[in-house]
């Protein structure tokens, strides 16, 4: 069966499962390395094996993440994997009731918190990544003039280009192109403001 390419989340619980900042954590992780034990992962976040497998069932409970095939002879490792290639979580699936909406600014914040560090740590280490990834890393803002739909285009194709660059690189690597590739987060926001 193939696996879904955007899980939409439109369910509270849900929402709440993955807005829970170590599962959210785990999920990023595991979309990263696209499968993992619970002792891989208790390592990257620096948490007990027992408390990352605990907050992966959850995580399975909901759809978000399943067992994977496993990846060694050793029958006693779980591998999990992304029960899909990313998640989508719109405004519009949770304004209907003030619980689900508030749900949603809590879980919207983490996020944007959570890629926020992610970018943090970067500048921190920027240092230690050479003048080619410096030189490449794009750090941009443009305040353009749009109506919601203008903007929701902007999102549509530039959602399209980076599945465009991922496809590339995944297709590179598996072929065995492995040489100076990394792991590179793209943050996007488009929000309207006024001065």
């Amino acid at each position: 069966m193939p696996r879904q390419e955007n899980q939409p989340i439109t369910d509270l619980g849900t929402l709440k499962a993955l807005a829970h900042p170590l599962r959210m954590q785990l999920y990023r992780g595991l979309c990263v390395a696209r499968t993992a034990t619970a002792s891989q992962l208790a390592e990257q976040v620096d948490e007990a094996v027992s408390l990352v497998s605990y907050h992966l069932r959850k995580l399975a409970e909901h759809g978000l993440v399943e067992q994977a095939d496993p990846q060694s002879a050793d029958g006693r490792e779980r591998w999990w994997q992304p029960a899909s290639d990313g998640v989508s979580i719109r405004d519009e699936n949770f304004r209907d009731a003030p619980e689900r909406a508030a749900a949603h600014l809590v879980a919207t914040r983490l996020f944007h918190e959570q890629r926020a560090d992610m970018y943090r740590r970067y500048l921190d280490e920027r240092p230690t990544w050479g003048p080619e990834w410096n030189s490449a890393a794009p750090d941009n803002e443009s305040l353009l003039r749009l109506t919601p739909a203008d903007l929701a285009d902007l999102a549509a194709e530039l959602l399209a280009l980076a599945k465009k660059y991922d496809e590339r690189g995944r297709a590179a690597e598996a072929a065995g192109d492995t040489e100076g590739r990394e792991n590179v987060a793209l943050h996007v926001y488009g929000f309207p403001f006024r001065v």
